[in-house]
Formats: C-alpha cells, structure tokens, sequence
C-alpha cells in the first residue's frame, strides 16, 4: 500500500468510530439512568463480565469503575460456570457486555444470575437479544458498521461500548460527589496522589536532623550545624524556642560577598527574619507553591507548630525525591 492509502485506511476507521459515538447520545435515555440508579443503590459491587474483545472493554469499565468511586470487578463469564460465580452475591449488580446478546458462557450463567436476584444490565447491540430481553435494562450499543472492512474485526462496537462504560462511570462520579482527593485515594503510588496526599509532615526531617541555633550564635557555628545537618540551612530561635530567623546557603553566599569576620559575626545580623514557614499538616503540593511563589532561596522551609517553635525542616530535594515536583 501506498503512503497515502494507510492515511486513508486511518482516517476512515477514525471517521466511523467517531459517528458511532456520536449516535450514542440519541440513546442516552431513561434507560441509561435507570441503570445508573442501579447502580447507586447497589449495596454491594458492580460486577462486569463480558468475552473475547467485550471482555476487555468490560475489564476497562470496570476499572474506571472502581477508581471513580463505584465498586467494581471484572468476571470472566466463562470462569463464573466453574466456580468464580460464587465471587457474586445478592447485594451486587451485574452489568454484562455481548455485541450479539447471544455469547454462550454468558447466557450460561443467566439463570443462576437470575436466582440471586441480582440487578443486571446489558450492554449489547441487538435490543432483540436473549441477553438484552432478559436483562432488567437495557444499553443500546449498536453501530451502523464496523470499522474493519470485513465486518468481522470488533471496532466500532467496542469503541462504542467503552464510551458508555465511561459515560455511566462519570455520570456516577458526579452524582457520588467524588472529589480530586477521593480519586487521589484511589491511586496513591500515581503523581496525582503524591500531590493531594503526601503532606509535609510526611517529608520533613525531625529530631536531630532538625538544623537549630539560638538567636545570640555566632555565624562561624551557624554554619558548623548547617554542615551536620546538610540541608543548605538553619532555623534560628529566640529565647523562648520559637523561630525568629532562617539562615541559608542563598543568604551565606550573600554574606561573603560582603568583608566581615566570620568568627566574630553573629548569625542574628545576617539571618532572615520572620520567614515562611508551613506547619506539618500543609498539603506537600502546597508547599511547593509557596517555594516558588516566594522565590525562596535554596528551597529551604522551616516547619514549626501553632507556637511558632520548629519541629521539622524541608527543602526542595525532599520534594523531588518524593516525586511531588
């Protein structure tokens, strides 16, 4: 084939999935939200079964399922027969994907489904269906035409098919109230849940590791406990131990620029006064917004309590090992 006939081969698959998609918003009716309604009474979980290709779009939905808020699994109907039908109970809704209607291993399961009384959904392309007639609601998938020329490839109908599993997953999203943080829960090991969950407590370095000096500190020992701590910096305290200042390698550099004695020097003339500082409980994102909003030097934060005395210490490495930047 030539270069512009796989151009074209593309952009037909493209343009026929897209006006198989765009036909599902004339079905999107009382039907959809019935089976929506289904599953925001379900007191148990959503189980999604399908075969083949429908299994895989079936195994998708349920994951979109789970991770927005609505409880869900995949079941593979041909397993159900042989005992993961026990994986199903009366308080879940089942929810099963066949183009026909008529795939075997999940008419097969029917009748037991059926015995539990559970809510089941079709998602089928045929309303005259077995699945479809048996089932309590019924999603219209159907197409005008496959994708694949030859009428056998699964494509549009599977496009088709997942765009109503995210439809019904977003519909029930917005109707849970499910929130950023919510989903962030639900992925704790991706970047969105480093960013909504970790809070600087989480990160900040405490206890010994903690670089202090008193107020009245000479500048020559400021930097001796900088060097121990090896943050690039050091929270200065006032005689009661709260924070009156912050010494950092920005402000060192700034220092040396000028003639002065370092051992006689004390840490009180060149640190900086009242700082930003956060507590232990600020979002980690949070405090990356105030390092560059404030432009602070080093990335260096002193955490300190409601008294204002310090309990921990970060900067911006902290941050991005911990993959929050």
């Amino acid at each position: 084939m030539e270069h512009s006939q796989l151009i074209e081969a593309a952009q037909r698959v493209i343009r026929i999935e897209a006006d198989a998609v765009a036909d599902l918003k004339t079905r999107i009716d009382d039907r959809f939200a019935a089976a929506a309604r289904h599953m925001l009474d379900c007191r148990g979980r959503v189980v999604v079964t399908g075969m083949g290709k429908s299994g895989h779009i079936a195994g998708k939905i349920a994951a979109t399922l789970a991770s927005t808020g609505t409880p869900a699994f995949f079941v593979h109907p041909g397993e159900a027969s042989h005992g993961d039908l026990g994986m199903i109970t009366a308080q879940d809704v089942v929810l099963a994907l066949s183009y026909s209607g008529e795939t075997g291993e999940i008419l097969t399961i029917l009748p037991l489904l059926k015995r539990l009384d559970v809510p089941l959904i079709a998602l089928t392309g045929n309303p005259a269906s077995t699945l479809a007639t048996r089932a309590d609601v019924h999603l219209d998938g159907s197409v005008a035409v496959e994708a694949c020329p030859l009428e056998l490839a699964p494509t549009a109908s599977t496009t088709a098919a997942l765009v109503l599993g995210d439809a019904l997953a977003i519909a029930l999203l917005e109707a849970r109230h499910f929130t950023t943080e919510d989903f962030a829960r639900s992925h704790p090991g991706g970047s969105l849940g480093r960013r909504l969950l970790l809070t600087v407590g989480d990160l900040m370095h405490t206890g010994d590791q903690l670089p202090s000096v008193a107020i009245d500190t000479g500048l020559r020992d400021a930097l001796l406990e900088m060097t121990a701590k090896g943050l690039g910096m050091t929270g200065v305290v006032d005689g009661d131990g709260r924070l009156a200042g912050l010494f950092t390698d920005g402000d060192l550099r700034r220092t040396l620029d000028g003639d002065i004695d370092i051992k006689r020097a004390a840490i009180a003339d060149y640190m900086t006064a009242g700082p930003t500082t956060v507590t232990a409980d600020t979002l980690a994102a949070e405090a990356v917004r105030l390092l560059e909003t404030h432009r602070i030097g080093g990335g260096a934060l002193m955490v300190v309590d409601d008294d204002n005395r310090p309990v921990g210490a970060l900067n911006m490495q902290d941050l991005l090992r911990a993959g929050v930047i």
